[in-house]
């Protein structure tokens, strides 16, 4: 397999944008025009914007994580449909991650940035008004759209901004520690306001603060392929994610229904559809030839399994802290701080380790240090002492962040730089898909167990541990041939 070249791997260039170094197996086409001048970045402006707005993004999507109980009892909501209350964002985050890729990309960074970073603000605000399970759940839907746009384009500035190895270096590992960052604060910001209302207008107050300081700061990039953007392929791939993330939502109350197994004939048929048109379009969304490249492989397989092994899990375990614990939801925020906040902090200083250990091997420590953490916390539901879930708690935390930091480098450097966001999108899509399983699984197990909650929760975090060796294996053996 031939490799990037080192100009595009490293962005060597004055400008990463300025690159149109692809894969040596993609398909040929007409030279792009360059693009029109743009105004140089403010790389630290850039930074610290991208990585507010991929804090707030996160805090909405795991604000709910420690009112779940309180939401579900104000909107009549059945247990059966809990997990749409949790997974209406990872929906809108696997729908629309990648064409909101591909979009920034071709369209602006900044534009699809703003956009969605106002968009947040104005659909977390009126999430506050809802009066039903399928009106929160439309919201959040809405949260997870916009989101993508803001995680996608966030990589792609980053990448415009720091075209140094260093200095990417620098940038990416700052903003995955603003993931983990935001993952950790979002449950204490719910917990401390206690009506989980106010919670979501005070995040879209913050969102939207965060828009309005960008439109002056942040500068314009863009990938110079040219071209038609990939509209058809972007709907039909949008569809085909909804209908499977629908499809793994729903199946939680029965794989053998009718409409679960039409959902994913559907996911199936517009996958089909959708990669015919990748192939027959001059400028697609997705160059499917990176599937024959392994660090593209292994970047994707890292975001699937930190859905499926690491969110999945942790989206539902402080709903089981606080019903088997009797712990109050500003208690569980507290001791859910303790995995995500030492998430945050190793993501944060995983930067100094990433310039000697390159991300695969990183990945794979993560995934093993949370499958020792969550198999250290087995027993301690049935204990009825939070004390019992410490160890385990910062072994996964460390795990976390080391995932958080690895994962972002890796998007943007199996890619070539003038498709940042892309790489980006595609990482993540596969990353919230993976949550979306993960979630629906997670809950299954967790409440069709005959030996009650304690019994499913220690049977979830065994599939949890397996699912992350699985990953291990599989990053490691994704290794660039020589």
């Amino acid at each position: 397999m031939a490799r990037f070249n080192e100009r595009t791997l490293t962005g060597a260039d004055t400008s990463a944008d300025a690159s149109t170094d692809t894969p040596a197996n993609a398909p040929s086409g007409p030279t792009p025009a360059p693009p029109a001048a743009e105004a140089p970045p403010h790389p630290r402006a850039t930074l610290a914007l991208t990585s507010a707005a991929t804090a707030v993004a996160l805090m909405t999507y795991t604000a709910p994580l420690v009112t779940l109980p309180d939401t579900a009892a104000d909107l009549h909501t059945a247990v059966s449909a809990q997990a749409w209350l949790i997974n209406g964002t990872p929906l809108g985050l696997a729908a629309l991650l990648l064409v909101a890729g591909s979009l920034a990309d071709d369209y602006g960074r900044r534009r699809i940035f703003l956009a969605g970073t106002l968009t947040l603000g104005i659909t977390t605000a009126l999430g506050a008004l809802a009066s039903s399970t399928w009106l929160f759940t439309l919201a959040r839907v809405a949260q997870g759209a916009a989101s993508a746009a803001v995680l996608a384009s966030s990589l792609g500035l980053l990448v415009h901004a720091f075209p140094s190895p260093r200095g990417r270096l620098h940038a990416t590992g700052v903003w995955g520690a603003f993931v983990s960052g935001g993952i950790a604060v979002g449950p204490v910001v719910a917990g401390a306001i206690g009506d989980w209302r106010v919670s979501y207008v005070v995040l879209g107050a913050a969102a939207v603060l965060v828009a309005g300081l960008a439109t002056r700061r942040l500068t314009e990039s863009r990938s110079p392929r040219g071209g038609r953007p990939d509209i058809l392929g972007a709907l039909t791939f949008g569809l085909a994610l909804v209908a499977l993330v629908a499809a793994l939502t729903l199946g939680r109350d029965g794989w053998l229904r009718p409409q679960v197994g039409l959902l994913f004939l559907a996911a199936v048929a517009l996958l089909a559809v959708f990669t015919r048109l990748e192939h027959r379009t001059a400028t697609p969304m997705i160059d499917l030839s990176l599937l024959r490249h392994r660090p593209f492989l292994a970047s994707s397989a890292g975001g699937l399994f930190t859905g499926l092994a690491v969110i999945g899990l942790f989206s539902f375990m402080p709903t089981v802290f606080q019903q088997t614990l009797g712990l109050s939801g500003m208690d569980t925020a507290w001791l859910l701080l303790l995995w995500s906040g030492l998430s945050f902090a190793v993501a944060l200083q995983a930067k100094r380790l990433s310039g000697r250990v390159p991300a695969r091997p990183q990945l794979a420590v993560g995934f093993a240090l949370h499958a020792a953490g969550v198999l250290t916390m087995l027993g301690a539901i049935d204990s009825g002492s939070w004390q019992r879930l410490l160890p385990g708690l910062i072994l996964s935390g460390i795990g976390s962040g080391l995932l958080n930091a690895a994962l972002p480098l890796l998007a943007v450097d199996s890619v070539p730089a003038a498709r940042a966001a892309m790489g980006s999108g595609a990482q993540q899509t596969l990353r919230y898909i993976g949550s979306c399983a993960g979630v629906a699984l997670t809950i299954a197990i967790v409440t069709s167990s005959g030996g009650g909650l304690g019994h499913g929760t220690n049977v979830a975090m065994v599939v949890s541990a397996v699912l992350s060796v699985v990953a291990v294996g599989a990053v490691l053996a994704l290794r660039e041939r020589g």
